[in-house]
């Protein structure tokens, strides 16, 4: 099965939540003496934000945001990369919007005036790479209808939605939105789930944006367990696979699992990663599967490119591609 893209300015726009990684690696006793969830995204406010800022002295600072980051590998590949988030008037807004540009993805948001800050991610990475990552969403979700630029969405082959971005009105309706334009020009919808506890936070809306408004749906195992309230990972795969056309489940180092219609393709992790760091790795395969499904590849090389940018990300602190990654699909003859 292969995929046929339409012409288009960009081959993937995204919308997400624009938020600053600080990234810090400790051990999972520094976990349990802060309160912290192990393996989860909990959100936080500007008073636990400022806690856990001050308790690092060196941390790895980066522009992230789950759906930024998979910008940033499709930019990586070679590809045509947009993006929509809201930031503050800040030095932090200012720096995500230039590492971001200088990654090579068009980034036009207005930035917000005033409060609250440019969002920020404190990630402690544990000694097995497992990352606990603490939000702080500031001006991320005041992203509004307003913010959606729909000639931009109406110029990209696909548009791809971060489910983070459920946990505010204003922000679901942008994000409603998007889709919406998006089905109308023709271009093909994609949604990550992001995390299990938004999938519980959101369950009933996120199954309904699956079933008919979605083309295709990025799930960690975890997750898509949780979406369909079944322990059965076939049993899961099956409803999404019902209502969606295209399914791509990551299992971490077992691969992932991509149905689409009748057909399913198993594609095997990259093999002798030290793991090093977890941040980001969902977001890379994601990357690497739009950057494939918008410039026509067959799924299972859709898988593979997935598995390709995750393999990379992992092997290093931080939650975007340090090595070109049109580079590393070159070398395997991608």
């Amino acid at each position: 099965m292969s995929t046929t893209p339409a012409s288009a300015a960009y081959d993937v726009v995204a919308v997400g939540n624009a938020i600053v990684d600080v990234l810090h690696a400790a051990p999972d006793d520094f976990l349990e003496a802060h309160g912290i969830t192990r393996g989860a995204m909990t959100l936080i406010d500007d008073a636990r934000a400022l806690y856990l800022t001050d308790l690092f002295a060196d941390p790895v600072v980066a522009a992230g945001g789950s759906a930024a980051n998979t910008q940033t590998g499709v930019a990586s590949f070679g590809g045509r990369a947009a993006y929509i988030g809201k930031v503050a008037d800040d030095a932090l807004g200012e720096r995500f919007t230039t590492a971001f540009r200088a990654a090579g993805v068009q980034f036009a948001t207005p930035p917000r005036k005033g409060p609250p800050g440019t969002a920020r991610s404190i990630i402690i990475v544990s000694p097995d790479g497992q990352r606990s990552m603490n939000t702080y969403l500031g001006a991320s979700t005041l992203l509004e209808r307003a913010d959606i630029d729909a000639e931009l969405i109406r110029a990209s082959t696909i548009t791809f939605l971060e489910g983070y971005l459920f946990d505010r009105e204003e922000a679901k309706a942008a994000f409603v939105l998007a889709a919406e334009i998006a089905r109308a020009a023709g271009r093909k919808v994609s949604l990550t789930l992001s995390d299990l506890f938004c999938v519980d936070r959101h369950r009933d809306a996120f199954r309904h944006l699956v079933a008919g408004h979605v083309d295709v749906l990025f799930a960690n195992e975890q997750e898509i367990l949780a979406l369909y309230e079944t322990r059965d990972l076939e049993t899961a795969i099956a409803a999404a696979r019902a209502v969606c056309p295209v399914v791509a489940v990551t299992r971490s180092e077992k691969g992932s699992i991509i149905a689409a219609g009748e057909d399913t393709f198993v594609v095997t992790a990259t093999p002798g990663v030290k793991v090093v760091d977890t941040t980001g790795a969902g977001d890379l395969y994601a990357a690497g599967f739009l950057y494939g499904y918008a410039t026509g590849r067959t799924l299972d090389v859709c898988g593979r490119l997935g598995s390709i940018a995750a393999a990379e990300v992992i092997g290093h602190m931080g939650p975007r591609p340090e090595t070109s990654l049109a580079k590393l699909a070159a070398d395997v003859g991608i």
